[in-house]
């Protein structure tokens, strides 16, 4: 046969007695005459409480709360209860979790009696938080409930904590005629506090009053000092305008000084440039003509000692057909009575007339 247990179970597996498996959620085959298994919660367990206990001022008070935990060690926890389950139902043969819950109730309960045996009724009903942090503390450190196998998760908690019906009246009055008194008393406080007050209010409005006045000379003197201060800083303006206007007036002075300085520096200069360059000139043109006349001398030199024919087909080298063709004419006319006979044809005369033609209409 198979059986499976839920996640929230740890569960021992037996054989013939001895324990063969363990674990959360375990699940198997099985065979029903030699197998046997216990199942044990793992999650938080609640276990709710009532107790009645008298305090050191022999009242009776009634603590109602709530206390949280947890099987944390399952092999003590399995030695000390029976948690054998029916294989085929997975359900507890004998159910000892009420049982587990109510000794955990008691253990808290023996705590909670140490506790408030030791503190009046008042606290007791007002100490709901630091009852309950104490008792979490003792339940915590257990050696009982270690040996069980059972820890406490920060799960104790006081739900109410309160006293019987006539003590809880008598504490009504009480609180009510303290209330009363409370209120009788703040009467009181609240006209004492208006007188008060008022006095410090008519005391405000003579120190105001003072104050004021006081605020008026003060702003008085202020405004005289300010009117002094503004006809000495107007005066230092003014004095320092002037001589910012006569240091600006004498500096565009000796600006306009030292401009017609480097003005007349200048054109001297520039003469004094002027005149050497002029010099120069004269200069280089007494050179010029020294060269000049001395190429001259030179070249009338040379042309001295040539025949002058020679000097006249030189020159006739560089003359355009035109003034040839005239200097022939002239020569001849020159040698006329030597010539016998003279053909000049008529294409020589037309090319000579129409050169000139065309250079008369230029």
């Amino acid at each position: 046969m198979y059986v499976k247990f839920s996640p929230s179970e740890y569960v021992y597996r037996y054989r013939k007695g001895k324990v063969v498996d363990e674990g959360i959620g375990l699940s198997f085959f099985y065979l029903e005459k030699i197998t046997s298994a216990c199942a044990i919660p793992t999650v938080n367990i609640d276990a709710d409480f009532i107790f009645e206990e008298q305090t050191n001022d022999f009242q009776t008070v009634t603590i109602q709360g709530q206390v949280t935990y947890r099987i944390v060690d399952f092999k003590k926890i399995v030695n000390a209860l029976d948690f054998s389950v029916n294989l085929k139902t997975k359900r507890l043969n004998n159910d000892p979790m009420p049982k587990l819950s109510k000794r955990i109730v008691n253990i808290a309960e023996v705590f909670v009696k140490t506790k408030i045996g030791e503190m009046s009724l008042t606290e007791a009903v007002q100490s709901g938080r630091e009852l309950a942090n104490g008792i979490l503390e003792e339940l915590k450190s257990s050696t009982e409930l270690s040996e069980l196998g059972i820890a406490i998760f920060s799960g104790f908690s006081i739900i109410k904590a309160s006293s019987n019906q006539e003590t809880g009246r008598a504490l009504e009055a009480k609180t009510r005629e303290d209330i009363l008194k409370q209120a009788d008393d703040a009467v009181y406080i609240r006209r004492n506090a208006s007188i008060e007050q008022e006095r410090k209010v008519k005391e405000n409005e003579l120190n105001t009053e003072v104050s004021i006045e006081e605020k008026k000379k003060q702003i008085k003197e202020t405004e005289i000092e300010t009117r002094k201060m503004l006809i000495e800083k107007e005066s230092e303006l003014k004095k320092f305008e002037v001589e910012k206007k006569v240091e600006r007036e004498r500096i565009e002075i000796e600006a306009e000084t030292e401009r017609e300085r480097i003005k007349i520096e200048s054109e001297l200069e520039l003469e004094q440039k002027r005149k050497e360059l002029a010099t120069l000139k004269l200069e280089n043109a007494k050179k010029d003509a020294e060269a000049e006349a001395y190429r001259i001398v030179a070249v009338m030199e040379a042309y001295g000692k040539i025949n002058p024919d020679v000097l006249i087909a030189l020159s006739n080298m560089s003359m355009e057909p035109e003034k040839v063709i005239a200097q022939a004419f002239e020569k001849l006319a020159i040698n006329s009575q030597k010539i016998g006979q003279l053909n000049i044809t008529p294409d020589l005369l037309e090319s000579v007339m129409n050169k000139n033609n065309i250079e008369n209409n230029k």
